[in-house]
């Protein structure tokens, strides 16, 4: 999915259901303090729209891969089309992380996790909103969470292990059906809650938090993932065809002045 399918799914009276749902999971993780820098990495306007605090800087960084849109609508435009292995942003800048429909499309996960590791401040919080591999929803292709690769709680506990962060606590959302049913659409909160009692490992999407570590900075220079399609393309060394003149160093004066001291050979 692009961004464009992305905001008609938010658009679509399902997909409003779907981010008041998540959005009540969210609550409480998404609280910043004052004058700290939160980042979206993904496509969170959804999200971050009902986490909005005084005197907290929001940034959206859309993929790529899937374009980018103008937010927040009618004010100053504070969203930017990024590489999410090269980050635009300096070490240590973001004391908040919401990935959102951005983990699952990553070619490489665990090098899209690290850019976020660096970016973030020593305290920094990394929330994941991540498809669920057991749940109905990654199976639906007319939803976001049915595109790119879902995970399981152990692949995500595998992948924050290697990039460095703690899991600090799981949640989980999105137990109704994927269906366009108004009945269902009307009971979805009931219906959330009591499918978080009886099919615990069944939700849709899964919630995690986790905290950067700061002991595992490395002090040697970090090597940047170049992403294939930056990647530049070296073309033969260009050469002179023919005989190199008798004259040389009338030659060589005449071409190279700068360079040709005498003698018949160029310094």
């Amino acid at each position: 999915m692009d961004v464009v399918d992305l905001r008609e799914f938010y658009e679509s009276a399902r997909g409003q259901v779907v981010a008041r749902l998540v959005a009540r999971q969210l609550t409480g993780l998404l609280m910043s303090r004052p004058s700290q820098t939160v980042m979206g990495l993904g496509f969170a306007p959804p999200y971050l729209e009902q986490q909005s605090t005084p005197d907290t800087l929001q940034l959206s960084f859309m993929l790529a891969r899937q374009g980018v849109i103008h937010w927040p609508l009618g004010q100053d435009n504070r969203s930017a089309l990024v590489d999410e292995y090269d980050l635009p942003l300096l070490e240590s800048t973001v004391d908040l992380a919401l990935v959102v429909h951005g983990l699952e499309f990553a070619e490489t996960p665990l090098d899209m996790l690290q850019e976020v590791w660096r970016v973030m401040a020593p305290q920094g919080r990394l929330l994941l909103v991540v498809p669920n591999r057991r749940g109905l929803w990654a199976a639906s292709e007319a939803t976001p969470f049915g595109h790119g690769q879902p995970f399981s709680g152990g692949q995500i506990s595998q992948l924050l292990k290697e990039a460095k962060f703690s899991i600090t606590q799981w949640r989980s959302a999105l137990y109704l059906p994927p269906v366009k049913s108004r009945f269902l659409l009307r009971t979805a909160a009931p219906l959330d809650i009591a499918g978080a009692k009886l099919l615990n490992r069944f939700s849709g999407v899964t919630i995690v938090e986790a905290t950067k570590q700061v002991y595992a900075f490395s002090t040697g220079k970090r090597v940047r993932r170049l992403a294939s399609r930056f990647r530049p393309v070296l073309l033969p060394a260009p050469h002179v065809v023919g005989r190199w003149p008798d004259d040389q160093e009338s030659f060589g004066a005449k071409v190279f002045p700068d360079r040709f001291t005498g003698g018949g050979n160029p310094v």
